[in-house]
């Protein structure tokens, strides 16, 4: 019988803690309103489901494949957060969308460097879901999308929490800039510890 509840709890662990989708969103919302931040966290969404799938898919092969392209990985995932960190240190008031945008792009770029959802459905994989349905390529397709779509429920709270936010950020938008921008920083340096 599947783990459900802590197939759900690494979830919510996982996919709901602070890491370059769920900061990232939560500053969108924060600038731009929840449903100006939507397409971004779609785009999170359609990215995530590719690196779920192709996690899924290939799994087994990215075992063997993990040391080889782990030090590429966190140096391009890196280097993706330190550039988003300097748009949000560099954004202009809250509502100021002349500054930074949320475009859909973004969002979905931003998943094919993102370290942590690699590292999130692979072990969710190997861990919850391969012991038991290996071999079944319908249900590992639906489990990944699975996967995609509850860090985008998680992401979409976040951009919502944000957006509650927004007045109380908006009397310190340059101290919440700066602070998000570090945190996102700190999650770039935390890829190499």
């Amino acid at each position: 019988m599947f783990p459900w509840a802590r197939f759900f709890l690494y979830v919510l662990v996982t996919a709901g803690t602070p890491g370059p989708n769920t900061l990232s969103s939560m500053s969108n919302g924060s600038r731009l309103g929840f449903r100006r931040t939507l397409p971004y966290t779609f785009g999170i969404w359609a990215g995530f489901s590719i690196v779920s799938v192709a996690c899924t898919a290939l799994c087994s092969t990215l075992e063997a494949l993990i040391p080889a392209i782990r030090k590429p990985m966190l140096v391009l995932g890196a280097g993706y957060i330190l550039y988003l960190a300097w748009k949000t240190w560099r954004a202009g008031a809250v509502g100021d969308t002349t500054a930074a945008r949320s475009s859909f792009r973004d969002g979905f770029f931003l998943q094919f460097v993102n370290p942590k959802i690699y590292v999130y459905c692979i072990v969710s994989m190997q861990s919850y879901v391969l012991p038991l349905y290996q071999g079944r390529p319908v249900t590992l397709l639906l489990f990944a999308l699975l996967l995609a779509f509850l860090g985008f429920c998680l992401n979409l709270c976040w951009a919502a929490f944000g957006s509650l936010l927004r007045v109380l950020f908006s009397r310190y938008a340059a101290i919440v800039n700066k602070v998000m921008a570090l945190l996102m920083v700190w999650c770039a340096v935390r890829l190499f510890l």
